[in-house]
């Protein structure tokens, strides 16, 4: 396979799932394996790719991201911290506090993770472990208590990012974690769905601009259009996916998503212990 054929199929890949609860890195890993696209390149490309399919949530909310910009509001910190809403230096706080766990662990473990957690074997294990988690979550259960992005506390926001944490294991999906965790603090599902892209933002801008400085020294001017081909694929396939993703979710539960979990996990399992 060509360099060019594999950055848009690797693109799509990456594009579809970012912001589905099936795990983007999985399916990374899974296809990089399958292609023989291994190493520190393909780990640079994956930077790469996941900032194109980031900027197709800045792109569809934009209107959004311009609310959180600060402006003069005459409210103290403490207030701007407990005050409603999902805009300004309070918008801004919620997702710092929806960030921060897994900026922290990740931070610490990224070596572990990178060296020890990034198989097939593991991948799969975890999307079926995850699966099942979300083909038997009783969402049913639970009541809902916020209905739209402005009704986010921000104590939801840092327990939605304490369960953001969960997703440095590849395989597990930072929107499964983050959409659960949201549900469980009594988000609408497209409540949690949203507030997932928002945090997937900074999480992804920190996790490639720190990957891109460890990996600066291997950058190569020839590899300029299999990147460039990746990302723009990348970006159209995330908007397509979101839209997709959101109109499905004000109908359906998180129960396909389970099995299709299930079932890729266990064919993964297959091919690869089988190796």
């Amino acid at each position: 396979m060509s360099f060019d054929l594999l950055a848009f199929v690797l693109g799509i890949v990456e594009g579809l799932t970012e912001f589905l609860p099936i795990s983007s890195t999985g399916h990374l890993i899974v296809f990089g394996n399958l292609f023989s696209f291994t190493g520190n390149k393909a780990d640079t490309f994956e930077i790469f790719i996941q900032i194109g399919a980031m900027m197709a949530v800045v792109v569809l909310y934009a209107r959004r991201f311009l609310l959180l910009i600060p402006q003069h509001d005459g409210l103290t910190w403490l207030q701007r911290v407990t005050h409603g809403g999902f805009r300004g230096w309070t918008g801004l706080f919620k997702l710092a506090a929806g960030c921060l766990p897994a900026f922290i662990i990740g931070f610490l473990a990224h070596s572990f993770i990178k060296t020890h957690l990034f198989s097939p074997v593991v991948v799969a294990y975890s999307l079926i472990v995850g699966g099942i988690i979300l083909f038997f979550f009783p969402e049913e259960k639970i009541t809902k208590k916020t209905f739209s992005l402005d009704q986010i506390s921000l104590l939801d926001a840092f327990k939605v990012g304490c369960f953001q944490v969960l997703a440095l294991c590849p395989g597990v999906s930072r929107a499964a974690s983050t959409i659960v965790g949201g549900i469980c603090c009594g988000m609408r599902r497209e409540v949690a769905a949203e507030f997932s892209f928002f945090l997937a933002v900074p999480t992804i801008m920190a996790a490639a601009g720190y990957d891109i400085f460890k990996s600066r020294e291997l950058f190569h001017r020839e590899d300029l259009t299999f990147f460039a081909i990746g990302t723009i694929v990348s970006f159209v396939a995330a908007l397509i996916a979101i839209r997709t993703f959101i109109s499905l979710l004000q109908r359906y539960s998180l129960r396909p998503w389970g099995l299709y979990r299930i079932v890729f996990g266990l064919v993964v399992l297959y091919f690869f212990e089988a190796a």
